[in-house]
Protein backbone atom coordinates (compact mmCIF):
# COMPACT_ATOMS: atom_id res chain seq x y z
CA UNK A 1 0.00 0.00 0.00
CA UNK A 2 1.43 3.42 -0.92
CA UNK A 3 2.27 5.75 1.96
CA UNK A 4 0.98 8.70 -0.08
CA UNK A 5 -1.74 8.59 -2.69
CA UNK A 6 -3.53 11.50 -4.34
CA UNK A 7 -6.74 11.13 -6.33
CA UNK A 8 -7.74 14.00 -8.63
CA UNK A 9 -6.30 16.43 -6.07
CA UNK A 10 -7.12 20.01 -7.08
CA UNK A 11 -6.67 23.45 -5.51
CA UNK A 12 -8.14 26.51 -7.20
CA UNK A 13 -8.00 30.20 -6.40
CA UNK A 14 -11.01 31.54 -8.28
CA UNK A 15 -10.28 30.63 -11.92
CA UNK A 16 -6.59 29.85 -11.30
CA UNK A 17 -5.77 26.21 -10.59
CA UNK A 18 -2.59 25.99 -8.51
CA UNK A 19 -2.89 22.18 -8.51
CA UNK A 20 -4.89 20.57 -11.29
CA UNK A 21 -6.20 16.97 -11.01
CA UNK A 22 -3.08 15.50 -9.42
CA UNK A 23 -2.74 11.70 -9.26
CA UNK A 24 0.49 10.35 -7.75
CA UNK A 25 1.59 7.55 -5.42
CA UNK A 26 4.66 7.43 -3.20
CA UNK A 27 5.90 4.13 -1.81
CA UNK A 28 7.20 3.47 1.70
CA UNK A 29 10.86 4.41 2.16
CA UNK A 30 11.02 6.35 -1.08
CA UNK A 31 12.54 9.80 -1.55
CA UNK A 32 10.13 11.48 -3.93
CA UNK A 33 11.02 14.81 -5.52
CA UNK A 34 8.72 17.52 -6.87
CA UNK A 35 10.48 19.87 -9.27
CA UNK A 36 9.08 23.00 -10.77
CA UNK A 37 9.43 26.77 -10.88
CA UNK A 38 7.63 28.97 -8.38
CA UNK A 39 4.02 28.82 -9.43
CA UNK A 40 4.14 25.22 -10.66
CA UNK A 41 2.02 23.96 -7.75
CA UNK A 42 4.51 22.02 -5.70
CA UNK A 43 4.26 24.06 -2.49
CA UNK A 44 0.47 24.07 -2.73
CA UNK A 45 0.57 20.28 -3.14
CA UNK A 46 2.74 19.90 -0.05
CA UNK A 47 0.48 22.26 1.92
CA UNK A 48 -2.59 20.16 1.08
CA UNK A 49 -0.84 16.90 1.96
CA UNK A 50 0.20 18.44 5.29
CA UNK A 51 -3.44 19.55 5.95
CA UNK A 52 -2.51 23.25 5.94
CA UNK A 53 -4.66 23.83 2.85
CA UNK A 54 -7.93 22.09 2.06
CA UNK A 55 -8.32 20.83 -1.51
CA UNK A 56 -10.96 22.36 -3.72
CA UNK A 57 -11.76 18.87 -5.01
CA UNK A 58 -10.29 15.40 -4.97
CA UNK A 59 -8.49 13.97 -1.98
CA UNK A 60 -5.36 12.20 -0.77
CA UNK A 61 -4.26 9.75 1.89
CA UNK A 62 -1.13 9.84 4.05
CA UNK A 63 -0.23 6.64 5.89
CA UNK A 64 -3.75 5.43 5.07
CA UNK A 65 -5.48 8.51 6.54
CA UNK A 66 -7.64 10.92 4.54
CA UNK A 67 -6.15 14.43 4.56
CA UNK A 68 -9.59 16.05 5.04
CA UNK A 69 -11.58 13.54 7.09
CA UNK A 70 -8.70 12.37 9.29
CA UNK A 71 -6.47 15.45 9.38
CA UNK A 72 -5.39 14.95 13.01
CA UNK A 73 -4.14 11.43 12.27
CA UNK A 74 -2.36 12.74 9.18
CA UNK A 75 -0.56 15.38 11.24
CA UNK A 76 0.64 12.76 13.70
CA UNK A 77 2.03 10.76 10.77
CA UNK A 78 4.14 13.53 9.23
CA UNK A 79 7.11 15.79 9.90
CA UNK A 80 7.54 19.10 8.10
CA UNK A 81 10.51 21.34 7.31
CA UNK A 82 9.25 24.35 5.39
CA UNK A 83 11.38 26.80 3.44
CA UNK A 84 10.77 29.61 5.92
CA UNK A 85 12.52 29.18 9.31
CA UNK A 86 10.10 28.34 12.13
CA UNK A 87 12.31 27.65 15.16
CA UNK A 88 12.28 29.97 18.18
CA UNK A 89 15.73 31.57 18.41
CA UNK A 90 15.08 32.69 22.00
CA UNK A 91 15.31 29.07 23.11
CA UNK A 92 18.12 26.55 23.03
CA UNK A 93 18.27 23.75 20.51
CA UNK A 94 17.31 21.20 23.16
CA UNK A 95 14.38 23.33 24.37
CA UNK A 96 13.04 23.58 20.83
CA UNK A 97 13.10 19.81 20.54
CA UNK A 98 11.33 19.35 23.90
CA UNK A 99 8.57 21.75 22.85
CA UNK A 100 8.03 19.87 19.60
CA UNK A 101 8.04 16.52 21.41
CA UNK A 102 5.31 17.78 23.76
CA UNK A 103 3.24 19.22 20.90
CA UNK A 104 3.26 15.86 19.15
CA UNK A 105 2.48 13.83 22.27
CA UNK A 106 5.78 12.02 22.66
CA UNK A 107 5.56 10.27 26.06
CA UNK A 108 7.61 12.16 28.71
CA UNK A 109 9.45 8.97 29.60
CA UNK A 110 10.78 8.72 26.02
CA UNK A 111 11.57 12.36 25.31
CA UNK A 112 15.12 12.58 26.66
CA UNK A 113 16.25 9.44 24.85
CA UNK A 114 14.72 10.55 21.55
CA UNK A 115 16.15 14.06 21.79
CA UNK A 116 19.62 12.79 22.64
CA UNK A 117 19.43 10.39 19.68
CA UNK A 118 18.36 13.16 17.29
CA UNK A 119 21.05 15.54 18.54
CA UNK A 120 23.65 12.84 17.98
CA UNK A 121 22.33 12.11 14.51
CA UNK A 122 22.49 15.78 13.42
CA UNK A 123 25.78 16.35 15.26
CA UNK A 124 24.57 19.11 17.56
CA UNK A 125 25.25 17.51 20.95
CA UNK A 126 27.91 20.10 21.81
CA UNK A 127 25.62 23.03 20.94
CA UNK A 128 22.33 21.62 22.23
CA UNK A 129 22.15 23.99 25.22
CA UNK A 130 23.18 27.13 23.31
CA UNK A 131 20.57 29.67 22.23
CA UNK A 132 19.36 29.22 18.66
CA UNK A 133 20.34 32.80 17.83
CA UNK A 134 23.98 31.69 18.06
CA UNK A 135 23.51 28.95 15.45
CA UNK A 136 24.65 29.25 11.85
CA UNK A 137 22.14 28.81 9.01
CA UNK A 138 23.29 25.25 8.42
CA UNK A 139 22.98 24.34 12.11
CA UNK A 140 19.44 25.72 12.21
CA UNK A 141 18.49 23.67 9.18
CA UNK A 142 19.91 20.53 10.78
CA UNK A 143 17.92 21.21 13.96
CA UNK A 144 14.75 21.71 11.91
CA UNK A 145 15.35 18.37 10.23
CA UNK A 146 15.81 16.73 13.61
CA UNK A 147 12.75 18.45 15.04
CA UNK A 148 10.65 17.12 12.16
CA UNK A 149 11.66 13.57 13.15
CA UNK A 150 11.26 13.75 16.92
CA UNK A 151 7.84 12.03 16.87
CA UNK A 152 8.99 9.30 14.43
CA UNK A 153 6.81 10.32 11.46
CA UNK A 154 6.01 7.99 8.58
CA UNK A 155 6.52 10.82 6.08
CA UNK A 156 8.91 13.79 6.19
CA UNK A 157 8.07 16.77 3.96
CA UNK A 158 11.03 18.95 3.01
CA UNK A 159 10.11 22.18 1.22
CA UNK A 160 13.30 23.75 -0.19
CA UNK A 161 15.38 22.48 2.78
CA UNK A 162 18.70 23.95 1.57
CA UNK A 163 17.59 27.23 -0.02
CA UNK A 164 20.02 30.07 0.70
CA UNK A 165 22.76 27.82 2.04
CA UNK A 166 26.30 27.71 0.66
CA UNK A 167 27.36 24.62 -1.35
CA UNK A 168 29.34 23.05 1.49
CA UNK A 169 26.47 23.39 3.95
CA UNK A 170 24.04 22.07 1.35
CA UNK A 171 26.26 19.02 0.94
CA UNK A 172 26.16 18.41 4.69
CA UNK A 173 22.37 18.73 4.74
CA UNK A 174 22.13 16.15 1.93
CA UNK A 175 24.18 13.77 4.06
CA UNK A 176 21.87 14.25 7.03
CA UNK A 177 18.74 13.72 4.95
CA UNK A 178 20.05 10.37 3.72
CA UNK A 179 21.20 9.35 7.21
CA UNK A 180 17.90 10.38 8.81
CA UNK A 181 15.93 8.45 6.19
CA UNK A 182 18.01 5.34 6.79
CA UNK A 183 17.97 5.62 10.58
CA UNK A 184 14.22 6.23 10.87
CA UNK A 185 13.01 4.24 7.81
CA UNK A 186 10.83 7.12 6.67
CA UNK A 187 9.41 8.31 3.37
CA UNK A 188 10.66 11.72 2.21
CA UNK A 189 8.90 14.17 -0.10
CA UNK A 190 11.29 16.86 -1.30
CA UNK A 191 10.68 20.08 -3.22
CA UNK A 192 13.73 21.90 -4.53
CA UNK A 193 15.06 24.28 -7.15
CA UNK A 194 18.44 22.55 -7.10
CA UNK A 195 18.72 19.95 -9.84
CA UNK A 196 21.87 18.37 -8.43
CA UNK A 197 20.06 17.98 -5.11
CA UNK A 198 17.15 16.17 -6.74
CA UNK A 199 19.46 14.00 -8.85
CA UNK A 200 21.47 12.92 -5.83
CA UNK A 201 18.67 12.36 -3.33
CA UNK A 202 15.52 11.28 -5.15
CA UNK A 203 14.43 7.78 -6.11
CA UNK A 204 11.77 9.27 -8.39
CA UNK A 205 10.99 12.79 -9.53
CA UNK A 206 7.79 14.40 -10.74
CA UNK A 207 8.20 17.56 -12.80
CA UNK A 208 5.30 19.95 -12.23
CA UNK A 209 4.16 22.82 -14.41
CA UNK A 210 0.91 24.77 -14.28
CA UNK A 211 -0.38 22.52 -11.51
CA UNK A 212 0.14 19.24 -13.35
CA UNK A 213 2.76 16.49 -13.40
CA UNK A 214 4.20 16.64 -16.91
CA UNK A 215 6.53 13.64 -16.46
CA UNK A 216 7.45 11.31 -13.60
CA UNK A 217 10.28 8.76 -13.41
CA UNK A 218 13.68 8.01 -11.91
CA UNK A 219 16.42 10.62 -12.55
CA UNK A 220 18.35 8.38 -15.00
CA UNK A 221 15.22 7.56 -17.00
CA UNK A 222 14.17 11.20 -17.12
CA UNK A 223 17.53 12.14 -18.62
CA UNK A 224 17.31 9.25 -21.07
CA UNK A 225 14.03 10.60 -22.47
CA UNK A 226 15.91 13.43 -24.19
CA UNK A 227 17.83 10.95 -26.36
CA UNK A 228 20.42 13.56 -27.19
CA UNK A 229 23.43 15.62 -26.18
CA UNK A 230 23.95 19.14 -24.98
CA UNK A 231 26.24 21.36 -27.04
CA UNK A 232 27.70 24.31 -25.12
CA UNK A 233 28.80 27.34 -27.15
CA UNK A 234 30.71 30.36 -25.89
CA UNK A 235 30.90 33.44 -28.07
CA UNK A 236 30.65 37.20 -27.60
CA UNK A 237 27.58 37.26 -29.89
CA UNK A 238 25.31 34.86 -28.04
CA UNK A 239 21.94 36.40 -28.93
CA UNK A 240 22.80 36.83 -32.58
CA UNK A 241 24.23 33.33 -32.90
CA UNK A 242 21.26 31.83 -31.05
CA UNK A 243 18.88 33.32 -33.62
CA UNK A 244 21.03 32.07 -36.51
CA UNK A 245 21.12 28.54 -35.08
CA UNK A 246 17.33 28.45 -34.89
CA UNK A 247 16.85 30.01 -38.33
CA UNK A 248 19.42 28.00 -40.31
CA UNK A 249 19.88 24.79 -38.31
CA UNK A 250 16.39 24.49 -36.86
CA UNK A 251 17.46 23.99 -33.23
CA UNK A 252 15.00 25.62 -30.83
CA UNK A 253 15.62 23.60 -27.63
CA UNK A 254 18.20 26.01 -26.25
CA UNK A 255 18.95 28.40 -23.42
CA UNK A 256 21.66 30.75 -22.18
CA UNK A 257 23.31 29.62 -18.93
CA UNK A 258 26.25 31.33 -17.23
CA UNK A 259 27.16 33.24 -20.37
CA UNK A 260 27.03 30.22 -22.68
CA UNK A 261 24.48 28.98 -25.20
CA UNK A 262 23.30 25.42 -24.50
CA UNK A 263 21.49 23.43 -27.21
CA UNK A 264 19.98 19.96 -26.79
CA UNK A 265 20.36 17.99 -30.02
CA UNK A 266 20.49 14.45 -31.37
CA UNK A 267 24.00 13.16 -32.11
CA UNK A 268 25.94 16.18 -30.90
CA UNK A 269 29.20 15.08 -32.54
CA UNK A 270 27.71 15.51 -36.03
CA UNK A 271 26.07 18.82 -35.12
CA UNK A 272 29.22 20.53 -33.83
CA UNK A 273 30.89 20.88 -37.29
CA UNK A 274 27.67 22.42 -38.65
CA UNK A 275 27.66 24.95 -35.81
CA UNK A 276 31.25 25.91 -36.53
CA UNK A 277 30.51 26.24 -40.25
CA UNK A 278 27.55 28.54 -39.51
CA UNK A 279 29.73 30.68 -37.24
CA UNK A 280 32.44 30.99 -39.90
CA UNK A 281 29.92 31.96 -42.58
CA UNK A 282 28.63 34.78 -40.38
CA UNK A 283 32.02 35.99 -39.08
CA UNK A 284 31.23 34.92 -35.51
CA UNK A 285 34.15 33.89 -33.32
CA UNK A 286 33.44 30.81 -31.20
CA UNK A 287 35.53 30.87 -28.04
CA UNK A 288 34.72 27.26 -27.08
CA UNK A 289 32.50 24.39 -28.16
CA UNK A 290 31.81 21.55 -25.70
CA UNK A 291 29.63 18.45 -25.55
CA UNK A 292 28.02 16.90 -22.46
CA UNK A 293 25.23 14.49 -21.53
CA UNK A 294 21.80 15.92 -20.56
CA UNK A 295 21.06 16.78 -16.93
CA UNK A 296 17.79 17.35 -15.08
CA UNK A 297 17.82 21.06 -15.93
CA UNK A 298 17.76 20.07 -19.61
CA UNK A 299 14.88 17.68 -18.92
CA UNK A 300 12.92 20.41 -17.18
CA UNK A 301 13.48 22.86 -20.03
CA UNK A 302 12.45 20.24 -22.59
CA UNK A 303 9.14 19.38 -20.93
CA UNK A 304 8.10 22.82 -19.67
CA UNK A 305 9.74 25.19 -22.14
CA UNK A 306 11.19 27.34 -19.37
CA UNK A 307 13.90 27.46 -16.76
CA UNK A 308 13.17 26.08 -13.30
CA UNK A 309 13.95 29.41 -11.65
CA UNK A 310 11.41 31.41 -13.62
CA UNK A 311 8.90 32.86 -11.19
CA UNK A 312 5.15 32.96 -11.60
CA UNK A 313 4.27 33.89 -8.04
CA UNK A 314 0.55 33.04 -7.68
CA UNK A 315 1.25 29.65 -6.17
CA UNK A 316 3.71 30.96 -3.59
CA UNK A 317 1.42 33.81 -2.53
CA UNK A 318 -1.55 31.49 -2.05
CA UNK A 319 0.36 28.87 -0.09
CA UNK A 320 2.25 31.42 2.04
CA UNK A 321 -0.98 33.22 2.94
CA UNK A 322 -2.57 29.90 3.90
CA UNK A 323 0.39 29.04 6.14
CA UNK A 324 0.13 32.41 7.88
CA UNK A 325 -3.59 31.87 8.50
CA UNK A 326 -2.91 28.38 9.84
CA UNK A 327 -0.30 29.68 12.29
CA UNK A 328 -2.70 32.30 13.61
Amino acid sequence: MPVIETRHLTKAYNSFKAVDDLNITVESGEIFGLLGPNGAGKTTTISMLCTILKPTSGTATINGFDIVKESNKVRKSIGIVFQDPSIDDRLTGRENLYIHANLYGVPPSEQKERIDRILNLIELEDRADDLMRTYSGGMRRRLELGRGLIHYPKVLFLDEPTVGLDPQTRDHIWKYILELKKAQNITVVLTTHYMDEADRLCDRIGIMDHGKIVILDTPPKLKDTLEGDVVIIRTNKLDEFSELITKWLGFSNKRIVDGALEITVHNGKTVMPRIMELATQNNIYVESLLLREPNLEDVFLHYTGRNIREDTSKELHGAAAARRRAIR
